[in-house]
């Protein structure tokens, strides 16, 4: 196998993790990510269908897996299994225990396709790792998880929540990002009741319940909400 071949291949393999990352994927976005032209992705597309990877194309949008396909288990490089494992202590230093418990359970389902001996190291990095932030482990948030499927899946919520004033109200609101600052996280989100986008603190959120009524999602960017609009809390 020559060095072509070998740059091939491993161009294919790494195509089909990406199909793990992404639901959708098109021919420009990936000849840019991996230097090449679109024709070769073309060619490449090809390659797998004809290895058996059932692609298909949604016309307009761009190339898909089908629906149930399940992509080979991919395995980790030590020094990708380290980043993580570093990548983990730093969510430990999130205030919010939903977003911990689902990050740590995913890096317990990594972890479980690591080699043993890759295992072993991991465990004994996360033993010797730690930051100053996260030695005292305090939480002031519990609703990260919620928010993110409200955002994802555009289902409304009912909130209580607490203003800067200590002033209660209950709010119905439609998630439409967060952000992240050196405190706390930051909801932002349409109010049904003040009629416009606001920024509401996660950690002044006294309940959260996620109502079965969808909305109709906000067909714009996070970057077009920062164009066009001053959120108020």
């Amino acid at each position: 196998m020559n060095d072509n071949d070998t740059k091939r291949l491993s161009r294919l393999v790494a195509i089909l993790t990406q199909f793990q990352t992404k639901r959708i994927l098109t021919a420009p976005e990936l000849a840019l990510k991996f230097s090449v032209s679109n024709r070769t992705i073309y060619r490449d597309i090809k390659a797998l269908e004809q290895a058996g990877v059932p692609i298909l194309t949604e016309d307009g949008k761009g190339y898909t897996l089908m629906e149930g396909y399940r992509v080979p288990p991919v395995m980790f490089t030590e020094n990708q299994a380290n980043a993580l494992i570093l990548a983990e202590q730093l969510v430990l230093k999130n205030k919010d225990t939903s977003f911990i418990k689902d990050y740590t359970e995913a890096i317990d389902k990594i972890k479980a396709v690591l080699r043993n001996t890759m295992k072993e190291k991991a465990n004994l990095l996360a033993e010797r790792t730690r930051f100053d932030q996260n030695i005292n482990r305090e939480r002031n948030s519990n609703n990260l998880s919620d928010l993110q499927f409200c955002i994802t899946s555009f289902y409304l919520a009912k909130i209580e929540y607490i203003n800067e004033a200590n002033e209660g109200s209950v709010r119905l609101i439609e998630a439409f990002a967060l952000l992240h600052t050196q405190e706390n996280w930051l909801l932002v989100a349409w109010c049904r009741l003040r009629n416009g986008f606001r920024y509401f603190r996660l950690d002044r959120i006294r309940k959260l319940e996620v109502l079965t009524e969808k909305f109709t999602p906000h067909k714009m960017t996070l970057q077009e909400f920062f164009d066009r609009n001053h959120g108020e809390r």
